[in-house]
């Protein structure tokens, strides 16, 4: 039961730290807006209250001497990916601090990085905060005190992230994947199109035909001598 949990939880964590990364990298665009900056920080808050609850039901059954083996490779491979998550949010919350304070809202005379992208990223937050919209309040140095309250973030993120460590030893050149890398890639999707999408990748990822292989290395070999009947042409001339 306590797996199924963490594991919903990765889950979640994953959907909010890839929507930060999203939202981070219109920073200075053409999309960047106070409503931007509030949907960070909601974004990123979400994002540490998971991290927060799924760091004590994986640090318990870890710590736990009498775990069974196969039991306690799941948990090393729920921490393992878990700490991925934490490391990238750390990396986008300190780009979030850079760029922000690189472009200030309140700054006309400073021009923004003008990316091409436009329109808001409301739809984007409201799906990682489980949320069907997100307010907008108007607040004049909104973006100064939040940059404030940013760095505060990163250092109870760089604790957290040190202070897993030295409770739970797991290196992660250690625990050992349950299926070869790019496998989810190539599973076959339950039905509709994905399906037959999944057939096509299948197909395409199979032993090359000897036939198709014979003909590009006649091909290739008529290619070879016409270069170098020309060449030699080009010789006596």
């Amino acid at each position: 039961m306590a797996k199924e949990e963490c594991k919903a939880l990765l889950d979640e964590l994953n959907k909010a730290t890839a929507c930060y990364h999203h939202l981070v990298l219109t920073i200075g665009g053409s999309a960047d807006s106070q409503n931007l900056r509030e949907e960070l920080q909601k974004t990123r808050q979400k994002a540490q209250e998971l991290a927060v609850a799924i760091r004590v039901r994986l640090t318990t059954p870890l710590r736990d001497r009498g775990l069974g083996a196969e039991e306690r490779a799941e948990f090393e491979r729920l921490w393992v990916a878990f700490s991925g998550c934490l490391d990238l949010l750390e990396a986008d919350m300190r780009r979030a601090l850079t760029l922000g304070t690189e472009f200030p809202l309140n700054a006309p005379l400073r021009p923004l990085v003008r990316t091409g992208v436009e329109g808001g990223a409301a739809s984007v937050a409201a799906r990682a905060l489980s949320a069907r919209s997100l307010r907008h309040e108007a607040e004049r140095g909104f973006d100064v005190e939040d940059l404030h309250q940013l760095e505060r973030e990163i250092l109870q993120v760089g604790e957290m992230i040190h202070d897993m460590e030295m409770k739970v030893n797991v290196p992660r050149w250690t625990v050992q994947a349950r299926q070869a890398a790019g496998a989810e890639l190539l599973a076959r999707p339950s039905a509709g199109v994905s399906s037959l999408r999944g057939v096509s990748v299948e197909q395409r990822t199979g032993p090359c035909d000897l036939s198709k292989a014979l003909a590009a290395t006649i091909f290739s070999a008529v290619l070879l001598a016409a270069v170098a009947l020309a060449v030699c042409v080009a010789k006596l001339s």
